[in-house]
């Protein structure tokens, strides 16, 4: 149990700070979010707080109900990002790759519940 919540949240958190990283220093990061339609500070603004989530989630002594928030923004913010992906018409392996990162969300949530009890 341990285990698959540690691999789940490590994948999780290893994915918002790598594109934290790419938000903020990868021109054509920089270049497809702009393409998406959205302002360059709601880019930074992005990188900032996947950078703060990514973080609340590994740290064993946060509380759970910031953690519970903070699953549920990470959610919001891929469901935000399968509309925009799908309404530019990208390519079907970005929406898998969206719903992977979904599943393992979930996955991570379920079993800081149960890893946490």
């Amino acid at each position: 149990m341990k285990t698959i919540y540690w691999i789940s949240t490590g994948i999780i958190s290893a994915f918002l700070l790598l594109s934290s990283y790419s938000y903020l220093f990868s021109k054509s990061t920089i270049d497809g979010i702009k393409a998406l339609g959205f302002p360059d500070y709601f880019r930074i603004e992005l990188a900032v707080l996947k950078g703060i989530a990514a973080i609340i989630l590994v740290l064993p002594f946060v509380s759970s109900q910031l953690k519970e928030w903070t699953y549920a923004g990470v959610g919001l913010f891929l469901v935000t990002a399968l509309v925009a992906h799908v309404k530019h018409k990208d390519s079907i392996f970005i929406m898998l790759l969206l719903f992977g990162l979904m599943g393992i969300l979930i996955v991570s949530n379920i079993y800081m519940h149960k890893y946490l009890k």
